[in-house]
């Protein structure tokens, strides 16, 4: 048994520094977590210094335990989760665990931060320990406790006030108040007409184009022609004066240099993960974790790339040493930088000790490490690793021309092109923009060889229309520098802000751009409305800097959440009291009712927004916000309702069309449009219903025992009548993937029996019939 034990968070880290430590020492994960807030009014008591009752997290209990145990029979105590506010605390919820459990008994404890997961860095890091740094901790606790107040008491607001279920939360409602005012924007967007006029040319057979910037002497704008007759008349002018040809009036040449990016923080890993890889923040953060935690490669297990969460652009000096040389070797000594390229980073209260995203050694290529690596996890790698080797090369030059043809006295066209006449950095990498230039803008175009003076045959003169076009809707590179750029969340939070937001069906992502649903807009509303502080952009960014000062240790942390509790507490209390649910789910019309003369108004049902008279349940009339009015439900011929004898109706709502009571909300019977199909597959659990094919509250289709709720017995795939020839279960399933095709399952977790269906169409049918 190892006599020093040591504890990360994940079981893939464990395992990597276990390796580099020997056989002294014992390598356990919490899993994460050990402790949280009780789920619960009062975890929270601003009454006596916002004391947090915490308790353990059940599923990690076994694993707090195990480590318990060893630490009994260990000398000392190393605590090696990540070097961030969440890895502080959770060294320190651990740290009180123990205690609590007798499990110290005056040990000594230790605690080891470390940006990469290889040999050099995980020695040297348990050859400087120091103490658990309490400013970090209560940063950290600060935060969970300002989120927690926020959600137990916005949260219930928003149930009486809007519908039950929904929540609110401090960082996530600014993020969401982000992409209802751009949709706004959108909307009330006016698209103005523009025409801009484009010269075709030729000189010895290579075609090129330009652009009227000159027109009678006066400079050409966006808005200089803005219709048609103007456009003709304007080309007809120009092609007179210029008989067939333009001169050229001047040429100006330049040199222009581009440098590159600066290596990877968390928010630019996944905007630019997102853009060339369509990765979203999630998937981008699970894959970094574990190339951060070690990958196993030719037997042994490394860290591939630094600590994924991180707001700083510095790169450590052996790095960046090592990253020169590989560059001279592999690209030529010529494509090294006289000096070190160094970075300032732009993000206010950056963690300077930090490092970016980097490989832990450049050497290992995307190439060498490709028959280990998962094309995911290659992917991602072969990003960072360019975008860092990148970094430290020489600029990129390119020659820009820019060239004024001239069309008699009439107007003057211009030309641009750019070569790249030393592509430096750019034969690694370069960086992509959400919203690229349109073609027209010239760059990277080549031109002629032109000289002043010249003629140049004029081919033609195009007009063409365009319109301006709204800004575009955020996607997620785009939300995630924005949250960056507003100070709201910090690295670790940007993907779990997006990911919340769509679980609440705040926001849905469509063609890869967030749009906000009916349900977003209307909280969106009422907290701007009503709440507009607390989803303020700069009172978030505030929140954010204070929580800073916290975390190196300039502000204490309880003084803070009471500046922000009195206020907030009073004004939740407030609503409470004068607000009504008409005034925040209700948008008042300047239009009549058609049927009763009373105002209409943009309600929220459960479909959506509509439109309804405020007269309602007196006036039923309604119609949809394009203005068509909704047909009146159709009555079910010859059934009424079993529970209360009134008429049954065929109703929409949310998860498609049903049947239902005309007496409700009196009574509440409803049932499907349709009878569920039955499969005629008897119930492997219960051996007295037959499976039925039925739709889950998002639309995926699973099939269940018929005698439920009797009989809760599920699968997701199509059932056989076929027993499991490995175990013996009643029936197996058909599952279709692309990697596999379609096979029969066994649908028992502890069974991996697997056979190819013969012909998987006809049983699929067979099943579902």
């Amino acid at each position: 048994m190892g006599r020093q034990l040591v504890v990360v968070e994940s079981p893939a880290k464990a395992r990597t520094i276990k390796r580099y430590l020997g056989p002294d020492y014992e390598v356990l994960a919490s899993y994460g977590h050990v402790r949280d807030l009780v789920p619960k009014e009062g975890a929270v008591d601003p009454e006596h210094d916002f004391r947090m009752r915490y308790e353990p997290i059940e599923r990690n209990a076994r694993h707090v335990e195990a480590i318990a145990r060893a630490l009994r029979r260990a000398e000392a105590l190393y605590l090696a989760t990540d070097p961030d506010r969440e890895g502080e605390a959770i060294s320190w919820h651990l740290l009180e665990l123990l205690r609590s459990r007798g499990a110290l008994d005056a040990k000594a404890v230790h605690r080891v931060v470390f940006h990469e997961i290889t040999r050099r860095a995980i020695q040297e890091a348990m050859a400087q320990p120091r103490d658990i740094a309490m400013p970090l901790v209560n940063a950290q606790q600060a935060r969970r406790a300002l989120d927690y107040l926020v959600g137990f008491n916005l949260s219930p607001l928003l149930w009486k006030k809007v519908r039950p279920g929904l929540s609110a939360g401090r960082v996530q409602s600014p993020a969401l108040r982000l992409i209802v005012e751009r949709e706004e924007e959108i909307e009330r967007f006016e698209p103005r007409e523009y025409w801009t006029l484009v010269a075709r040319a030729d000189k010895d057979g290579e075609a090129f184009s330009a652009r009227l910037v000159r027109l009678d002497g006066a400079k050409v704008e966006q808005f200089t022609i803005t219709d048609a007759a103007t456009a003709q008349a304007a080309r007809q002018r120009l092609l007179e004066a210029a008989a067939g040809r333009l001169r050229v009036r001047s040429v100006e040449r330049k040199n222009r240099r581009r440098n590159p990016a600066a290596p990877f923080t968390t928010s630019t890993l996944q905007q630019e993960a997102s853009r060339k890889l369509r990765f979203s923040a999630q998937r981008t953060m699970r894959i970094a974790q574990q190339l951060y935690e070690g990958v196993d490669i030719g037997g042994e297990r490394v860290g591939l790339i630094t600590y994924m969460r991180t707001d700083s652009v510095n790169l450590a000096g052996e790095a960046v040493e090592e990253l020169r040389r590989y560059i001279a070797e592999q690209y030529g000594a010529d494509q090294v930088p006289a000096r070190p390229r160094i970075y300032k980073t732009r993000t206010k209260n950056a963690q300077e000790a930090h490092e970016a995203i980097r490989p832990t050694s450049v050497r290992r290529t995307p190439e060498s490490l490709r028959p280990f690596l998962s094309d995911e996890q290659l992917r991602l790698y072969e990003l960072v690793w360019r975008r860092t080797v990148a970094c430290q090369m020489k600029h990129a030059t390119l020659h820009t021309v820019a060239v004024e043809l001239a069309a008699g006295e009439a107007g003057v066209f211009r030309a641009t092109g750019a070569t790249v006449a030393d592509p430096g950095f750019m034969r690694v990498y370069q960086e992509d923009s959400d919203e690229p230039e349109r073609p027209e803008a010239g760059e990277n175009r080549r031109l002629p060889a032109l000289a002043e003076g010249e003629v140049v045959r004029l081919e033609d003169i195009e007009a063409g229309q365009h319109f301006t076009e709204p800004p575009p809707r955020y996607t997620e590179a785009s939300l995630v520098r924005a949250l960056e750029e507003y100070g709201i969340g910090r690295p670790s939070t940007y993907a779990s802000i997006i990911s919340t937001l769509q679980q609440r069906e705040y926001v849905t992502l469509e063609q890869r751009r967030f749009r906000p649903t009916d349900l977003g807009r209307v909280v969106a509303r009422f907290l701007t409305q009503h709440f507009p502080q607390y989803v303020d952009y700069a009172f978030t960014a505030r929140l954010e800097d204070e929580l800073d000062a916290v975390a190196r240790g300039e502000e204490e942390w309880v003084p803070l959440l009471r500046r922000f509790w009195g206020p907030f507490k009073a004004l939740v209390e407030e609503k409470d009291r004068s607000l009504r649910r008409a005034d925040v789910t209700q948008e008042a019309l300047d239009e009549a009712c058609p049927k009763c003369g009373r105002p209409l108004a943009i309600r929220l049902g459960r479909r959506g927004r509509f439109v309804g008279c405020s007269g309602f349940p007196d006036c039923d009339y309604t119609r949809d916000l394009e203005g068509e009015e909704r047909p009146p439900p159709q009555v079910v011929e010859g059934e009424r309702c079993p529970e209360c004898g009134a008429e049954l109706l065929v109703r929409s709502g949310r998860y498609g069309r049903f049947v239902g009571c005309s007496a409700y909300p009196k009574c509440r019977y409803i049932r499907p449009l349709e009878p569920p199909k039955d499969t005629g597959v008897s119930c492997p659990q219960c051996g007295e219903g037959t499976l039925r094919q039925r739709r889950s509250r998002r639309g995926k289709v699973f099939y269940s025992c018929s005698t439920y709720p009797k009989c809760d017995y599920a699968v997701w795939d199509p059932p056989l009548a076929e027993a499991c020839p490995a175990c013996g279960w009643p029936i197996l399933t058909l599952k279709t993937t692309k990697r596999r095709g379609t096979e029969k399952v066994c649908p028992q977790k502890a069974c991996d029996f697997r056979a190819p269906a013969a012909a998987p169409e006809e049983e699929r049918a067979a099943g579902a019939s």
